[in-house]
């Protein structure tokens, strides 16, 4: 079993099922019985498996839920990725739910029937070709669970590891656009020396809206290297740093959103984890954009659900 995998280990009936989102960073599985979750478990993404396979390390979280007539289990993200359990190709947008369903790969894993949800392929904004996996599952969620964000054009806001913006027209998804934040906040925070004077790990209200601010008016290589003159020059804590980091960052895919006129008439949607959606919502207010926020869980839950109910049905 992978290093860093937790498992709640419970009773299981023949009419449960799996739900998986497994991303480059994470893992994160819901036992379904009878369509309520009866448990729970987490472990490393794709990227972090080490020597370990995707299938073995499947198999052993799924052995922690006994069922002499073994569930079937449904995933999304990079499970789906070449790198994954097994590759699956993308659905090319305009893509609704109904023809991501479709594209969706049964396999068999260790024994155990499964099947793969597909990515979708899209244009960006500068008309470049761009991907995704796993974010397609929670805008299909939040569209059934939001019925009138299937209506006229929307914008919606996945942040993460690598953020997207996602623009969809009457329910199907059409543009997808990829930043590098999240990935770029944690080689930046870890592995360069702007955070290196002071230790408080903390996050500063202040110095992330100070980061915000700094993005509008400067280039991002022009202002990175503030986070550090602050803390050496100013005083200013480690924990305001890093939030002026993380500001300056989501600032600087901001104001390119803006720059490129994306951000017009349509209503704006953030999706994903709340501490983090918070932090963009905080970001747009500084923009005089207003935002609602759904939860990702929940999103990328009801996602699966459809997904499921749609191969069970079929």
């Amino acid at each position: 079993m992978a290093d860093g995998l937790r498992v709640s280990v419970v009773e299981v009936s023949s009419a449960a099922r799996v739900l998986c989102d497994w991303g480059s960073s994470r893992l994160r599985a819901f036992l379904e019985i009878g369509g309520e979750i009866a448990a729970r478990g987490d472990g490393p993404g794709i990227n972090l498996l080490g020597a370990e396979s995707p299938a073995r390390a499947l198999a052993g979280m799924l052995a922690a839920w006994p069922d002499a007539h073994r569930p079937r289990v449904f995933l999304c993200g990079m499970a789906g990725s070449r790198n994954g359990l097994a590759e699956v190709p993308y659905v090319r947008a305009p893509a609704t739910a109904q023809m991501w369903q479709e594209g969706a790969l049964p396999v068999r894993v260790e024994g155990f029937e499964a099947c793969i949800a597909p990515g979708i392929l899209a244009q960006n904004f500068h008309e470049v070709a761009d991907v995704m996996r796993g974010e397609e599952t929670q805008i299909f969620g939040a569209l059934s669970l939001e019925q009138q964000l299937a209506t006229d054009t929307r914008l919606m806001v996945l942040p993460g590891t690598h953020s997207k913006w996602v623009e969809v027209c009457n329910g199907a998804i059409t543009r997808v656009q990829t930043y590098f934040t999240g990935e770029l906040f944690d080689l930046l925070s870890r592995h360069s020396s702007l955070l290196r004077v002071a230790t408080d790990p903390g996050m500063d209200e202040e110095g992330f809206e100070a980061g915000v601010r700094a993005a509008a008016r400067a280039d991002l290589a022009a202002s990175l290297f503030e986070t550090r003159t602050a803390q050496l020059i100013e005083g200013r804590t480690a924990g305001w740093a890093r939030a002026f980091l993380s500001g300056l960052l989501i600032g600087a895919e901001l104001d390119s959103m803006l720059g490129m006129r994306a951000l017009g008439a349509e209503r704006l949607t953030l999706i994903g984890e709340p501490r983090l959606t918070a932090r963009y919502r905080c970001a747009l207010a500084l923009n005089h954009i207003d935002a609602e926020a759904l939860d990702g869980e929940r999103c990328v839950l009801a996602g699966l659900r459809a997904l499921a109910d749609a191969q069970e049905e079929g």
